[in-house]
């Protein structure tokens, strides 16, 4: 499991002080970029080197307790399922330890012109 860590800024409250929802997909895409980086996956090299780049296919997300300014969360990225190219995360977005957002993310292997391709082989070493 992948920990990363992010603070809430001022830019990323409603006007009720609250998390604004769509920031919580922002948090978790950072916490992707730097989970692939923990793997030793430079992305611009990977588009450039392998021409594969990453997209979110499909994301289902629940919304359970409110973050609010000045918060500091942990986002935990775990793999659940994995195919030749296809990558399913769970990523949850908590605060010392209680869970505020969880989602479910599909990420998909695509050629720079938006055509599939199969995961690098970085990922596809998972596949039991």
């Amino acid at each position: 499991m992948h920990r990363f860590q992010c603070r809430v800024y001022y830019e990323d409250t409603d006007m009720a002080g609250i998390v604004y929802y769509a920031n919580y997909l922002k948090f978790i895409e950072r916490a992707r970029s730097e989970w692939v980086q923990s793997l030793g996956v430079d992305q611009a090299q990977l588009k450039e080197n392998e021409g594969v780049v990453f997209a979110v296919r499909r994301v289902e997300a629940d919304y359970i307790r409110p973050a609010v300014f000045a918060d500091t969360l942990t986002v935990e990225t775990e793999m659940k399922s994995l195919t030749p190219a296809r990558l399913v995360l769970s990523q949850d977005v908590r605060r010392v330890g209680e869970v505020l957002f969880q989602a479910e993310v599909t990420l998909v292997a695509l050629t720079p012109q938006g055509k599939p391709t199969r995961l690098p082989n970085v990922f596809r070493q998972f596949i039991a």
